[in-house]
């Protein structure tokens, strides 16, 4: 019995046929007279309801079906699409992910609401001009058509499948039966792509279909027919006076070809059902995977199994002599191969897109957009750019706020902009690269910049800072990353409690990475994001401080020079060294985790940097690079300053891993220090 779900397996295909659905929905906001766009929005909703209906999701399909409808109306020519009626539609969306969710009736009000709020958009959408109204699709279509609803025929319709059309549950015979019932009168096989019996695959389908239909019939209820196989198929409706030799057999089993011979096409358990209204994905959390990885995969753990063998093969012959010892370290070298060449071939495999990230955010630009009076443009760049699953999904929340923030604090008003020379609409960039182990994640807009004043005064009156004091740019800056800080002039909807900005940090933090942020007053303000590709493994340096191992993430690390101890014992009370004509702060970690132990006489610097700030870290011994897979640390030790997490090294003792960034600001504080008593 499979342990599948079906309501679950649903949940997951809805989630994603929502999201298709909602990106046609906001490019038809710029678009309104796209007809592809219309297709999809309406090809997505009746998909919805008819999956929903199969599997239970009754309120659901209910309610859809009226969404559908509007839609319908609208791909009809019968009113025009409004940037109301997308509004309302939006709305309508974020209703169905509930119903999804929940698959309970107790959300009738809210659905009344938002299907009376439909209504309202359509009949004040105004009536439609038929002289340049909505184009016809052409992408999927030939033929000579008008793009008037009205019965033109008869019809002569030519369609073939994909060849896999079949392997992905779609049956040609329901599309026959449904021609049928339109009043399809005439119906030709065409096999002459047939392969020899001894190389054809029963799974394929390679024939194709021309079906003469009467005059009474609409050229648009023959497209719904193909609604969900259309954009993959080859179709052609066109009008004729021509009849077809083959008539159509009144079986549903059989269709007559054109050398007399009945072919009865093969189906799929369950295939009843054309393929986009069935679940395609397993009930679990899963991560799309191109098959090329798969078979790198699948490659390497077939050399391992060869390995193996040979390993085995050698352990009972019995190891002895230069040769035996010979063969026990080439097997040795290629295990080690192998599981570099496996560790990175299975985080790619983790790895999605950040388009799939940025995606969501288009619609909260555009509510944002709505809720604020303001003109906003999203502009993305960068989205070919992958990260891992898990770091996508925990930056979703420090994103919304980031965006947020700067819609509302950020970008002026239409006016405003005006005033200042600007152009009436705002700009938000979100931008991605990747470089070395980290991706770069931007989130830019054009608005009026941070007044430093401003944020003086907020920390002064919190108690974050004494007046006076002095600070730099980029640590004044950073304080509205504080908890509790916020400089809106009152509270709205979308800010003004202090709360979110410390959220972010922490959550940026948490996942090992840091947050930057410059302005320019009246240009607008950046915020970068320096993420690690994968939490699961790095590539460390292993050094020894004292009688401990440690390992600092290698891509933070910059270079390391020896340290005399002349040099150590000249630098007692200013711990800095001249590296290429800048003054670089260091510390001992040996003095930091109070090791109780001597001094090497001959220690290392290994000089890193975090956010363009460096620092030194003296250390007793460069041990060499270390594949380092990272274990969180317990409940009791996670407070532990310095540190980000341990790892258990090849001789089963444990080294932890330095925290780059909360050192790299313990050096620059000392430096500060030292600098205000010098």
């Amino acid at each position: 019995m499979s342990g599948q779900d079906p309501a679950a397996a649903f949940r997951i295909e809805a989630g994603e046929l929502l999201d298709t659905t909602e990106q046609a929905l906001l490019d038809l906001t710029h678009r309104l007279d796209s007809r592809d766009l219309i297709d999809t929005v309406f090809r997505g909703m009746h998909t919805l309801k008819g999956s929903g209906a199969m599997f239970g999701f009754d309120a659901l399909a209910g309610f859809t079906h009226h969404c559908e409808s509007a839609f319908d109306r609208v791909r009809k020519g019968q009113v025009q699409a409004t940037e109301e009626l997308v509004a309302v539609t939006l709305s309508a969306m974020d209703h169905m992910r509930a119903l999804v969710e929940c698959n309970a009736g107790d959300l009738e009000a809210e659905s009344a609401a938002i299907l009376k709020r439909l209504q309202a958009a359509l009949s004040a959408s105004p009536a439609p001009v038929h002289d340049a109204g909505i184009a016809p699709s052409t992408s999927q279509l030939s033929g000579d058509h008008d793009g008037d609803e009205l019965p033109g025929g008869p019809w002569n319709v030519h369609f073939r499948l994909p060849v896999e059309a079949m392997a992905n549950g779609t049956n040609p015979l329901v599309l026959l039966d449904e021609l049928r019932d339109l009043g399809a009168t005439r119906v030709a096989a065409i096999t002459q792509d047939i392969p020899a019996l001894d190389q054809l695959d029963p799974m394929q389908c390679h024939m194709a279909w021309d079906i003469e239909l009467p005059t009474t019939v609409a050229r648009d209820a023959i497209e719904d027919v193909f609604i969900f196989v259309m954009d993959e198929m080859e179709l052609v409706i066109e009008r004729s006076e021509q009849t077809l030799p083959a008539e159509i057999d009144g079986a549903a089993d059989a269709v007559t070809t054109e050398n007399g011979s009945a072919v009865v096409p093969q189906l799929l358990p369950g295939s009843a059902e054309p393929a986009g209204n069935r679940p395609a994905k397993a009930a679990s959390e899963s991560v799309r995977v191109p098959a090329e990885r798969l078979d790198l995969l699948m490659d390497r753990v077939g050399e391992l199994v060869i390995v193996q063998s040979r390993l085995a093969q050698l352990a009972s012959a019995g190891i002895s002599g230069p040769t035996g010892e010979l063969a026990l370290r080439s097997i040795s070298e290629e295990v080690e191969r192998l599981a570099n060449e496996l560790r990175d071939t299975m985080m790619v495999l983790r790895m999605v897109p950040i388009a799939s990230l940025f995606g969501r955010f288009r619609r909260l630009v555009h509510d944002l957009a709505r809720e604020t009076g303001k003109t906003i443009d999203l502009v993305t760049d960068g989205e070919s750019t992958e990260i891992d699953k898990t770091v996508s999904e925990r930056l979703a929340d420090p994103i919304v706020h980031l965006i947020r923030n700067a819609c509302d604090h950020g970008l002026e008003t239409k006016d405003e902009r005006l005033a200042a020379g600007k152009s009436p609409e705002g700009q938000i960039r979100l931008s991605a690269r990747q470089t070395g182990g980290e991706v770069l994640i931007k989130i830019e807009d054009d608005g009026r910049g941070m007044d430093r004043e401003r944020v003086r005064a907020k920390a002064e009156a919190c108690g974050l800072v004494q007046a006076g004091q002095v600070l730099s740019d980029a640590e004044l800056l950073q304080m509205i990353f504080e908890p509790g800080f916020s400089t809106a002039a009152q509270v709205t909807n979308l800010s003004g409690r202090g709360v979110g900005m410390d959220v972010v940090k922490r959550t940026i933090e948490g996942l090992r990475g840091q947050i930057d942020l410059t302005s320019e007053p009246g240009k607008g303000s950046i915020i970068t994001l320096r993420i690690p590709l994968t939490l699961a493994i790095i590539d460390g340096l292993l050094v020894r401080v004292g009688c401990g191992n440690y390992v600092i993430p290698l891509s933070a690390v910059e270079e390391c020079i020896e340290l005399s101890l002349e040099t150590d014992i000249r630098s007692r009370g200013r711990s800095m060294i001249q590296l290429r004509e800048r003054l670089v702060p260091f510390l001992r970690l040996r003095e930091l985790f109070s090791t109780g132990t001597r001094p090497d006489p001959f220690q290392k610097i290994v000089v890193i940097t975090s956010g363009g700030e460096r620092v030194g870290l003296v250390v007793d011994q460069i041990i060499g690079s270390h594949q380092t897979v990272i274990k969180s640390m317990s409940s009791l030790h996670r407070s532990i300053p310095s540190f980000s997490g341990a790892t258990i090294l090849g001789d089963g003792g444990v080294a932890l891993i330095l925290d780059v960034v909360q050192l790299v600001a313990l050096g620059q504080n000392r430096e500060e220090r030292l600098r205000a008593a010098g």
